[in-house]
């Protein structure tokens, strides 16, 4: 039993509008197949699934209508029914974390995490983990293809469209020192140069390689040690594709499984975990819905689940 037992609240977030594949809506249905509840039960944990928060479907007529919207300097994908639903994600992490609660959302495409991470830090600084393959700091002056789902990360530091920007709230949602990226290996040009003038710390695959896991784990909590609250968002294709192949966008060279397990149970120990997103679970491209149940595993590890 978990010493410190935490009051989880599940909640998923079935929206694909923020890229273009088709899928990734099911995969909060995929994660919860792949018992989640039980195994954040079993831990000792007060485990409630609060079903899923409501967010526009692709096939709607309104959603049709707005397909693209031309922005300066470029263009965003369905940008009124993402802000229509990152502003309800928003809502109902504020209140988890007011009431402190620990919100476990299960996406959906990352541009959720506009609104996870923006409602959590309404109720004090938090710092910020982000796994993922990708560095989703794009705006649409540099995004090739428009998609929010490459944007967030630069929305939650103040850049972007304002409609994104000032979500919630006006301005950033987070400091970019209180930022901290591991895994990523696929980067486009614009964003690129970006992010290394940001102020983000990032962990690239290749520091990952070099210094390993347990390294760069520290490292990210002793960047965040003045933060008494720390979010997850947990992209599931930072791991290697042979490991999650249910991702829209996977990239070779990512995270073993123990890689990832084990940066999981370093922030177990650190205990200042207290809310998380887990993103990018694409049931239609999987095989046998191995990438939910690894994802179910990692979310185990992160709240105690040891090996002895």
């Amino acid at each position: 039993m978990h010493p410190n037992p935490l009051s989880l609240r599940i909640l998923g977030v079935p929206m694909d509008l923020g890229q273009q594949r088709r899928g990734v809506d099911m995969g909060p249905s995929a994660i919860r197949y792949a018992g989640l509840y039980p195994h954040l039960a079993r831990l000792g944990h007060r485990v409630e699934d609060m079903g899923n928060v409501p967010v526009p479907g692709r096939d709607e007529p309104a959603v049709q209508a707005h397909r693209w919207t031309q922005v300066e300097g470029g263009g965003l994908r369905h940008l009124p029914e993402v802000v229509a639903a990152c502003q309800a994600i928003y809502r109902t992490a504020q209140e988890c974390a007011e009431a402190e609660d620990v919100p476990v959302f299960l996406g959906g495409d990352h541009s959720i995490a506009i609104g996870t991470v923006g409602g959590v830090s309404a109720v004090g600084p938090v710092g910020l983990i982000w796994v993922d393959a990708h560095g989703d700091f794009n705006v649409p002056e540099t995004s090739p293809t428009g998609n929010i789902h490459g944007m967030p990360l630069a929305v939650l530091t103040g850049r972007g469209h304002p409609e994104l920007v000032d979500l919630g709230r006006p301005g950033p949602k987070v400091r970019p020192q209180q930022v901290v990226v591991i895994g990523v290996r696929d980067l486009d040009p614009g964003e690129r140069e970006a992010l290394a003038e940001s102020g983000v710390t990032v962990f690239t695959m290749r520091e990952v390689d070099e210094l390993g896991m347990a390294t760069v784990a520290r490292s990210a909590l002793s960047r965040l040690h003045a933060l008494e609250r720390i979010h997850l968002s947990l992209d599931m294709d930072a791991l290697e594709p042979t490991a999650a192949p249910g991702v829209g966008t996977p990239v070779i060279g990512g995270l073993t499984v123990r890689e990832a397990h084990l940066l999981m149970e370093i922030l177990a120990e650190a205990g200042k975990v207290r809310s998380v997103d887990v993103v990018e679970v694409n049931p239609i491209l999987d095989e046998g819905n191995r990438t939910a149940e690894l994802a179910v595993a990692l979310l185990a590890s992160l709240f105690g689940q040891r090996i002895l």
